[in-house]
């Protein structure tokens, strides 16, 4: 007699569709359609800056993708507002910064602005970077401590908001 493993219940099928949905209408949408329409899809000699664009594409990728799995496992939810994680996230890179999945995002936006050699995609991730704290001040922290309590005020009095602290030992 085998035995077969399901490794995938409909429930984690449908929690992947969900992720792959919001990532593809929202970090899809501002860092890369938005992204692409500013510089007009033009393209630039390949070089040492398309070495760096790479590199940075790269790391950023990996930051949203780490993040969205943690979100996903451990949370059991996903990115979007209307379908959070059920558990708070404290793993992973979230042990280093509260918010890791938007300095994924930034760094994929300013991966176009090398690539592109376009100061008008450094613009735009400074703006999108205020749009991000200010949704993230306004709105999404008050919502956290609400929902976690004190075991949230904990994880802020531990975590910086956006870049990780570098303590010599």
């Amino acid at each position: 007699m085998t035995t077969q493993v399901n490794w995938w219940t409909v429930s984690d099928l449908i929690l992947f569709l969900k992720n792959l949905a919001f990532t593809i209408v929202a970090p899809g949408t501002a860092a890369f359609l938005i992204p692409w329409l500013i510089v007009g899809g033009r393209r630039t000699e390949l070089g040492f800056m398309t070495m760096v664009s790479i590199l940075l594409f790269v790391v950023g990728s990996a930051i949203y993708l780490w993040c969205v799995w943690d979100f996903a496992t451990f949370g059991r939810g996903t990115p979007a507002p209307i379908d959070p994680p059920k558990k708070l996230v404290v793993r992973g890179l979230y042990q280093y910064s509260r918010n890791p999945m938007v300095v994924g995002v930034l760094i994929l936006i300013l991966a176009w602005a090398v690539s592109f050699k376009a100061i008008i995609l450094v613009v735009y991730a400074l703006i999108v970077g205020l749009a991000f704290h200010a949704v993230i001040v306004i709105y999404e922290e008050p919502h956290l401590r609400k929902l976690f309590g004190d075991s949230y005020l904990d994880y802020c009095a531990r975590v910086p908001r956006w870049l990780p602290r570098f303590r010599a030992k």
